[in-house]
């Protein structure tokens, strides 16, 4: 972590190549960038001049931003739409991009398959027999992922219901 303030810059087309460089590394939502050039800007109104060739060049679009962010974090991280707006709300994201990106994303991805897959995983990491204590540790690990509390129930409930099918099955082979 760096200890010392971010180094300042006196004209635009300074701060307009450091925000390039900063979205080689990632990329910002438009409140982040606003934050970013705040931060290195001498004069207020050259990170504003920086921000607003940003959006014209299309290199800063929240629609996009939000789109691409839940999309990766659906698929990549496998995680829920009620973690993925709270992240996006504290990026600075407005609410109409993120219902929108979170509609197309989810619309192409099934909650309830990622719910079951990450119950699927947990329960593979379960040592000894899956009591209520257990259920109630993956209901609330599925709670902080971001799902829906309907769907975490209905597929811990199914899931519980074939495992104890299969321990049944085992006690009946041996």
């Amino acid at each position: 972590m760096r200890s010392s303030a971010p180094r300042k810059f006196s004209t635009e087309p300074q701060l307009y190549t450091a925000a390039i460089r900063a979205l080689m590394r990632r990329a910002y939502s438009v409140h982040e960038m606003k934050e970013y050039l705040k931060a290195r800007a001498e004069n207020l109104d050259d990170a504003a001049a920086a921000l607003q060739r940003l959006r014209e060049q299309n290199y800063i679009d929240d629609a996009r931003y939000a789109r691409d962010y839940a999309r990766s974090r659906a698929q990549g991280r496998r995680q829920g739409k009620f973690r993925i707006a709270r992240e996006l709300r504290a990026r600075g994201v407005p609410d109409r991009h993120i219902e929108a990106a979170l509609d197309s994303v989810f619309a192409e991805t099934d909650e309830n398959a990622l719910v079951r897959a990450r119950i699927e995983r947990k329960l593979r990491q379960l040592r000894g027999s899956l009591d209520e204590k257990k259920r109630a540790s993956i209901y609330r690990s599925l709670l902080r992922a971001g799902f829906s509390s309907d769907a975490i129930r209905s597929e811990l409930r199914a899931a519980v219901k074939s495992a104890t099918t299969e321990a049944a099955e085992d006690v009946f082979e041996d």
